[in-house]
């Protein structure tokens, strides 16, 4: 199974054939064919005691359950880490502003998340404890960024966002499901280079505005309610592959391990789309 999403493409185990280098069926359980049949290369040949069984080391398969246990276990460390920066930095008054400490948490969150991002996509072997230093450090991003967009559009909107995310998760479930939605690659690499090229403004806003020349992509007006809508979109279309992607996983047999990466990628995409409906909604709150 071939993928265009990073996230899923560094995986040796995404990338196998059906068959291994002998022309043997390969199936779910050790990637190569079963022991026995069909197996002619004198390599495989066992040397050892005439008598001894051979042990092969199974670390358990992915399944619903793993994926589901490891993506509950990543919310849980983004929404702890958000909800630990909302109470420990400053609260913000009309007199103090926004704290440099808040602001300083949304840089050092927002930097360090995407840059474990970008090592987890790109990793070849997914590392548990790099996932959840990534959630960490996200969830440092978006306590201090909901604690200002709190203060600033009102207490609803940020409740709503988070009501708004999991709502789009349960529904874009249900209508992968019940739609039977196939994802093919012609709508993958479609989804990853509008990703990219969001992930590309995104930074190119982030320059132009360190300059004072910021074009307002990502602000509260026109072009920010444009680049939210899409943002959301996209998010959708992130977790419709993520769905793709697990099932096609479980299919094949993948190892438990993988299932970290599964809730690596479900966890972006449910960050991608909070962010965009807490736009949305902090635009429509304006009078």
């Amino acid at each position: 199974m071939q993928s265009n999403n990073p996230v899923f493409r560094r995986s040796e185990e995404f990338q196998r054939s059906g068959a291994n280098a002998y022309g043997n069926q390969t199936y779910p359980g050790n990637g190569g064919g079963y022991p026995g049949y069909g197996q002619t290369d004198p390599s495989t040949w066992g040397t050892g005691t005439p008598g001894t069984p051979t042990h092969t080391t199974d670390q358990g398969r992915m399944t619903i359950d793993s994926v589901v246990q490891k993506t509950g276990i990543s919310l849980a460390v983004v929404i702890v880490a958000a909800l630990a920066t909302w109470i420990l930095t400053p609260e913000i008054t009309p007199e103090t502003g926004i704290s440099g400490n808040l602001l300083l948490a949304v840089m050092v969150g927002s930097l360090g998340a995407f840059a474990l991002s970008m090592v987890n996509s790109f990793k070849r072997v997914i590392s548990p404890a790099l996932v959840l230093v990534f959630c960490a450090f996200e969830g440092v991003a978006l306590g201090a960024l909901s604690k200002m967009f709190d203060v600033r559009f009102g207490d609803g909107v940020v409740s709503g966002a988070v009501i708004g995310t999991f709502a789009a998760f349960a529904g874009t479930l249900a209508a992968y499901k019940v739609f039977d939605i196939k994802v093919g690659n012609k709508f993958r690499m479609i989804v990853m280079a509008a990703v990219f090229g969001m992930v590309g403004l995104s930074l190119m806003e982030l320059v132009l505005s360190m300059f004072g020349a910021g074009l307002g992509l990502f602000g509260t007006g026109g072009l920010g309610l444009l680049t939210a809508i899409a943002g959301l979109v996209l998010g959708v279309f992130m977790l419709v592959m993520d769905f793709d992607f697990v099932e096609q996983g479980i299919r094949n047999g993948l190892p438990e391990r993988e299932s970290w990466r599964a809730a690596f990628a479900m966890t972006v995409s449910l960050v991608w789309i909070y962010t965009n409906l807490l736009r949305l909604l902090a635009i429509f709150s304006q009078d």
